[in-house]
């Protein structure tokens, strides 16, 4: 009788994924906010730009500890390379993210420019890529 690995350890829990969501959402968002501010230089699209790199952070971080911890939980098993690549793509999408808050916090149109806008990018690629991940059905899904 053949055996198959048990997928649902490669999987993650519903209310993680749910968590996910948000920053792939408000970091995508944030994106084309600064995109939008980049074309018109009305600074208000750099705020409402601010505010959803904060909120991304805010729900992030709980979604940065829960993939250490399902990490560190999962080291030894079959799916450890895609845990460890989930969780290097939430890490590199909060601290793109966190380095981004700083620099959206200055003056004027030093505010975005373009490091701003290659940050969002960072981070919007991240937040995506682990989101694949993560949704994934694949065998080796995080």
């Amino acid at each position: 009788m053949a055996t198959h690995p048990d997928r649902s350890d490669s999987r993650i829990h519903p209310l993680h994924g749910l968590l996910l969501a948000f920053p792939v959402a408000l970091f995508s968002s944030a994106l084309l906010l600064d995109i939008t501010y980049l074309n018109t230089a009305e600074m208000q699209w750099s705020n409402f730009s601010a505010w959803a790199i904060t909120g991304a952070l805010v729900v992030g971080a709980p979604v940065l500890l829960w993939a250490t911890i399902a990490f560190i939980r999962r080291r030894r098993t079959l799916y450890r390379a895609r845990f460890l690549a989930y969780l290097l793509l939430v890490l590199t999408m909060w601290v793109a993210g966190l380095v981004n808050a700083f620099k959206h916090s200055q003056d004027a149109w030093s505010s975005v420019g373009t490091t701003g806008l290659l940050l969002s990018i960072v981070s919007t690629i991240a937040a995506l890529a682990a989101g694949c991940i993560a949704y994934s059905r694949g065998r080796n899904a995080a």
